[in-house]
């Protein structure tokens, strides 16, 4: 794989259920994405869009083609591998969250940490910056019931970013803010992005946030993509 290649997707097919109605999440997508690009992924609910994502992060596995992330077969890792990919290679923003409900904002952003074997010491101090870093420094012991919407995002944000990730895949991170705040939490991660030469993958709906965010637009209807990667 060439090292300025940081996502190559071969044919890559999504297949659930069997027999005679399989559903196809997506259908031979092949794509290639270069080391620093801020790419964006467009389409309707159902295109396909969390699905690729959930595969380039690991979180899934493809029924059938080829995957490489960070320069890595992600298809032939193993559960232990995966687990350290997800923490160190890749960073992973949600939409709704994802936090854990009864850890404060420490101890989340402290997890990706933990899972890559840094010391306890150094994931606090790791932890305690990144979450000052997006200006929840007097967040650090609240639990998500305890915080708004847009600082619980921030704490994803913080959590995605600690361990400097060298590609952060974010799966429609501002759906659930306001317009102020979601150009907050954007800001957070392309400033990141532009600090580290990291590559972003932004999944989304909205063509203006698409347009404004990112360098280049692919867009997937039906599982397919419907225009040049």
């Amino acid at each position: 794989m060439d090292a300025r290649v940081a996502i190559q997707t071969d044919e890559l097919t999504k297949l659930y259920g069997s027999g005679t109605s399989p559903v196809y999440a997506l259908r031979g997508v092949s794509l290639r994405v270069e080391r620093g690009e801020r790419v964006a992924l467009l389409g309707k609910s159902g295109s396909g869009k969390s699905t690729l994502l959930n595969l380039l992060g690991g979180l899934d596995r493809a029924t059938s083609g080829g995957l490489r992330v960070g320069g890595l077969d992600v298809e032939r890792l193993s559960r232990r591998e995966l687990s350290r990919f997800r923490s160190a290679t890749v960073g992973m923003i949600f939409q709704s969250f994802n936090l854990i409900p009864s850890r404060t904002s420490l101890e989340n952003v402290e997890l990706p940490m933990v899972f890559a074997g840094r010391a306890r010491r150094e994931r606090r101090a790791s932890a305690r910056e990144a979450l000052e870093s997006v200006g929840l420094g007097e967040r650090l012991h609240h639990r998500p019931s305890q915080m708004s919407g847009g600082e619980s995002q921030r704490v994803a944000v913080a959590r995605a970013l600690v361990n400097r990730p060298e590609i952060v895949l974010a799966d429609e991170p501002t759906g659930n803010l306001d317009s102020d705040t979601a150009r907050a939490v954007m800001g957070l991660i392309l400033d990141h992005v532009e600090r580290h030469a990291a590559t972003l993958i932004l999944v989304t709906h909205d063509e203006e946030l698409a347009e404004t965010y990112t360098d280049r637009v692919i867009r997937l209807k039906d599982g397919r993509l419907i225009s040049p990667e």
